[in-house]
């Protein structure tokens, strides 16, 4: 049942995020930075973990998770070191995979030919 609601949470806000593409007529950034100020608050308010253990990896895949890790990372980072843990939780928790995509980004752009 557990592959049931990953499948369907997940699917709900990828079609959430069309639904901002086709008839909001949001650019990509303006989408993905919604989602993740929308994960940020819900974490905020405690509610993304309580979804996460609903839907599994429905709710850790998407960009919303990103705003999650954000806020959590900051929060434990805060209750250790005070004001200035704020800003470097955030980027101690989301460093290894901020940093997978610019490598990653680098050997694709190394193996194949981009256009732009």
């Amino acid at each position: 049942m557990i592959f049931f609601w990953a499948f369907l949470i997940g699917g709900l806000i990828c079609v959430i995020g069309q639904i901002m593409f086709d008839v909001f007529k949001l650019s990509p950034g303006h989408t993905l930075s919604t989602f993740v100020v929308i994960g940020a608050v819900l974490s905020g308010f405690g509610l993304y973990d309580r979804l996460i253990d609903f839907a599994g990896a429905g709710a850790t895949v998407p960009i919303m998770s990103f705003g999650n890790s954000l806020v959590n990372g900051a929060m434990q980072e805060a209750e250790k070191h005070g004001l200035i843990g704020v800003v470097t939780g955030m980027f101690e928790v989301t460093s290894a995979g901020i940093s997978a995509a610019i490598i990653f980004g680098f050997l694709g752009a190394l193996l194949f030919k981009p256009k732009g």
